[in-house]
């Protein structure tokens, strides 16, 4: 059980409801926790206290950094600028091979946790020249009501957020939390219904209605990111039916990465994914007619450059995520002028 704490500057959350049996019902994200008096949900940092849920999460940081775009990973969102990022303690999923463990199954008081307000993150970010702001490291769905604040505040300042998320969220809560953003990297862990319950503790489904929801029902830019996991989510065929359903609900010209594994937390006996796992999956990802696909976590330049779907001249050239060149006009290919998708500018 939760040690129960003070309410004084704790933000009361949103998104909830008492059940039939006097508990408090979370309903930010699909797994609809039950909790009791005193204790916190899946997540860690959303809490039970005096018959109300308080976000713990509000307003805190276990740490920030200034990034490049393309960590995120974003390679088609403002190429070569920095981004300031930033997370809390807590996730919502549990998924075994988390290289963000330290934090993402911590809680705030196990943390040197920073106060920061929204007001403070946007300042930091002008104060830096950075473009965008971004809310990584753990899923920011758990803080929602911190990401809409600084949403508001971070569009009064012509600055851009960006969530880095597993897209695991309610569409009642999903509507609000994305308000005002303009790019996120959805995490897309795997393709079977196996993987999301055995090795995320979550379920499928509401990822990839936040994924259809982003294509279809709103503007903002989002690339997806596929961890690729010996023997577990790297088959071909799981390779193959992955990018059909891309292509089939979310079209050709979404950026797709594919990245490495390496163990952590409680895979550690898996050994690393060889080059050619990622390599493999990125060609069969282009030969079905995904136009812009990536590879991460390995040193391959040609993985991780934009060609022109047209012409095929290299548009951004990328070694790791430093931006060698870049060959296009606006947001078009300088050699042939096919509009390259993405946000430029």
């Amino acid at each position: 059980m939760t040690e129960i704490i003070s309410t004084k500057n704790l933000k009361e959350a949103r998104w909830w409801e008492h059940d039939d049996k006097g508990k408090i019902l979370c309903t930010l994200c699909p797994r609809f926790c039950h909790i009791g008096s005193g204790q916190a949900g899946f997540c860690y940092i959303r809490q039970n206290i005096d018959d109300k849920l308080y976000s713990l999460g509000y307003g805190q940081s276990t740490g920030f950094a200034i990034d490049p775009v393309e960590k995120k990973p974003l390679n088609h969102f403002l190429p070569g600028s920095p981004i300031l990022s930033f997370g809390t303690a807590g996730c919502n999923l549990g998924c075994k091979f988390c290289q963000n463990w330290s934090i993402s199954k911590a809680k705030l008081d196990d943390n040197n946790s920073m106060v920061a307000s929204p007001e403070n993150i946007v300042a930091l970010a002008l104060k830096n020249k950075c473009p965008s702001i971004a809310l990584t490291y753990n899923d920011p769905t758990i803080i929602g009501e911190f990401v809409i604040d600084i949403n508001k505040i971070a569009k009064e300042h012509n600055i851009h957020t960006v969530l880095v998320t597993a897209g695991y969220i309610t569409p009642e809560a999903r509507k609000e939390v994305y308000a005002n953003v303009s790019a996120a990297n959805v995490d897309l862990k795997g393709f079977t219904e196996k993987f999301y319950q055995k090795i995320t503790l979550s379920e499928i489904a509401p990822v990839l209605d936040t994924l259809k929801w982003l294509k279809n029902e709103s503007d903002i830019w989002f690339e997806i990111t596929n961890l690729k996991i010996p023997d577990e989510n790297d088959s071909i065929e799981e390779t193959k039916e992955m990018c059909e359903w891309i292509l089939d609900n979310l079209g050709d010209e979404i950026p797709l990465h594919f990245t490495a594994f390496h163990p952590d937390f409680k895979m550690m006996d898996k050994q690393r994914t060889p080059a050619e796992t990622v390599n493999n999956a990125r060609k069969i990802a282009m030969d079905m007619g995904i136009k812009y696909c990536y590879v991460g976590n390995v040193h391959e330049v040609s993985g991780q450059t934009t060609y022109c779907p047209n012409c095929k001249t290299a548009v951004i050239a990328r070694d790791w995520h430093k931006v060698l060149m870049s060959n296009m006009i606006g947001n078009k290919c300088k050699n042939c002028g096919t509009k390259i998708a993405g946000i430029f500018s």
